[in-house]
């Protein structure tokens, strides 16, 4: 597959984005991987915590193929430079089928003798994707909520499910060890629940959801798929704590949150 040409070069010598339509606040062009530095700019990160509003200000990158994200650099983990990013690592998320993917998950992680109850059915949308998307981060970034000291970047990707495969992020690698299988199961929740990535830390990711299930039925579906997209999420606990999980963070939940140990 074709790439997309990365625009983040240009801003070495112009930070503020004026020649790419944009005005940028202070910020770092990240390079750094644990293999030494790419041939070229992974992300940009902002060098300081933007209030609300911020998201919406960069939405004029996406006309050159820079998508938003939020990078949550506290936690002890440090920024995206100390990430031990990966980009070499990784294949291409249209190369695997989400179906597939979570099925592998779900025979590894899930009790013996419990079959893969297939994946759940596509849900209508209460909005737009990325209306809901800059919502979300406008709320993060007024309080912080789970993210520790979240800082606004930007990451050429064609969409949101791509930019962790787009950086060669790590944060599942004791889960898995090509993201882009991650990223393919991301781009079946874009499509069928409206997910955006909205915010990225060294070992937990936060999307936004413009279709969240509002059945317990739906609800339990989507649960199943979280658990073996994320065992974390959940840990052991059977069908009872599947059930609680299903009830207490997807039900009517615009925002869902994974984290790997």
């Amino acid at each position: 597959m074709a790439t997309l040409p990365n625009p983040l070069p240009t801003l070495a010598a112009d930070p503020g984005g004026r020649a790419l339509g944009m005005h940028l606040p202070a910020g770092t062009l990240v390079d750094a991987t644990d293999d030494g530095p790419w041939h070229e700019p992974l992300l940009w990160c902002a060098d300081e915590r933007t209030g609300p509003g911020g998201w919406t200000a960069l939405e004029p990158a996406r006309r050159v193929g820079l998508l938003p994200v939020l990078l949550d650099v506290g936690g002890g983990h440090g920024g995206p430079d100390r990430w031990q990013l990966l980009p070499g690592e990784v294949s291409y998320a249209g190369d695997h089928d989400a179906e597939e993917v979570l099925a592998e998950y779900w025979e590894e992680y899930a009790a013996e003798g419990d079959p893969w109850p297939g994946p759940a059915r596509p849900l209508p949308r209460a909005g737009d994707p990325d209306v809901t998307a800059a919502r979300t981060a406008d709320a993060l970034l007024d309080d912080g909520g789970p993210l520790k000291d979240p800082r606004l970047a930007l990451v050429p990707a064609r969409r949101s499910a791509d930019i962790p495969t787009a950086i060669g992020w790590t944060g599942p690698a004791h889960h898995e060890g090509d993201t882009a299988r991650l990223s393919a199961v991301l781009r079946s929740w874009e499509d069928r629940f409206g997910i955006r990535l909205v915010a990225l830390g060294f070992d937990h990711l936060l999307v936004s959801v413009a279709a969240p299930p509002a059945t317990t039925a739906d609800a339990e579906a989507v649960a199943a798929e979280h658990f073996a997209f994320c065992p974390d999420n959940i840990r052991q606990g059977g069908d009872a704590a599947l059930r609680a999980y299903a009830e207490h963070q997807v039900l009517n939940q615009r925002a869902w949150q994974f984290w790997w140990d």
